[in-house]
């Protein structure tokens, strides 16, 4: 065995969703390389409808025939009281939690003219207050220990947007919002925060490609980057794609723009300064939001 191979000894990890699809291998292989694994899943079907824990209850048979240690927990991750349980049967079974793998997800594609709220509202619950309630809920013990190493899960239908998936859309981009912020409070108590952005054949893919396509994209392609995002030597803010074997980072760039002057500012003007404001030379990734500020005050005060 290299001496540079990533292990979770000792470490306690949660992963909710875990009763299929990514959320599984995650667990399997964060399993594999020693880590104790809370497998939470609600059980139900795509659109979130039902919910039993059979299915984490068989991803845990899966790791403890392997050698390993897990435990099932049926609880939704919208639900306050439900994640309060998660927590608390971690705690009571390992006495601690070190890493968080927020995978949970559900659909309920239809084009915007066709969407009602429920279909809206349904959306975001599951992505980001499944994503917040769980992150809140260990927040405080991660800084208490100095330790954390949290992922959150996007989508390129966020980032990028697809026909049909605006809820969707929306809530995967207000997940990277929450990781924006908690990279930077995170950082004096060594607590990580990191996305995936997965391309994989799950259950909420299936009916979408065919049958040779999703062979390629099979779910435990994209465990290795998540792997490497709970890791020790995690880094954080970074948003990582992953999928049949290819692995890329996501950024958001901002221009270096132009500085228009105080005097005569108009519509007119940006109009006519378009190609010059939207010039990609220079741009840059920034790492918080006082950055573009501080540009702002440099072009200020060149101009």
């Amino acid at each position: 065995m290299a001496g540079n191979d990533i292990r979770f000894d000792g470490k306690v990890a949660i992963v909710t969703g875990a009763g299929g699809g990514l959320g599984k291998q995650h667990a399997l292989e964060l399993a594999r390389r020693g880590a104790k694994v809370v497998v939470n899943d609600l059980g139900g079907s795509v659109d979130g409808s039902g919910g039993n824990s059979a299915a984490a209850e068989a991803v845990v048979a899966e790791i403890v025939a392997a050698g390993g240690e897990a435990i099932a927990n049926g609880a939704s991750v919208s639900d306050e009281a439900g994640v309060a349980h998660l927590v608390k049967q971690t705690l009571d079974q390992w006495g601690k939690i070190d890493i968080l793998v927020c995978n949970a997800g559900i659909l309920r594609d239809k084009s915007f003219s066709k969407m009602e709220q429920a279909d809206f509202d349904a959306v975001m619950q599951v992505h980001v207050w499944g994503t917040f309630r769980p992150i809140k809920a260990v927040w405080d013990l991660m800084k208490a220990q100095n330790y954390g190493r949290i992922v959150v899960t996007t989508s390129s239908s966020g980032m990028y947007g697809n026909f049909g998936q605006a809820n969707y859309g929306a809530a995967k981009m207000a997940v990277l919002g929450l990781m924006n912020t908690l990279k930077i409070e995170g950082q004096k108590n060594n607590i990580h925060v990191n996305a995936i952005s997965p391309i994989a054949a799950t259950r909420m893919t299936e009916g979408l490609m065919p049958p040779e396509v999703l062979e390629k994209l099979k779910p435990e392609y994209v465990t290795p980057a998540v792997v490497y995002l709970v890791s020790e030597a995690a880094p954080t803010g970074v948003i990582l794609t992953a999928g049949a074997g290819v692995f890329a980072q996501a950024r958001i760039f901002e221009t270096e723009g132009a500085y228009l002057g105080e005097g005569g500012l108009s519509a007119e003007e940006i109009a006519e300064n378009i190609e010059k404001i939207g010039d990609t030379t220079g741009q840059q990734a920034y790492f918080n939001g006082g950055e573009q500020g501080g540009k702002v005050f440099r072009k200020l005060a060149g101009g």
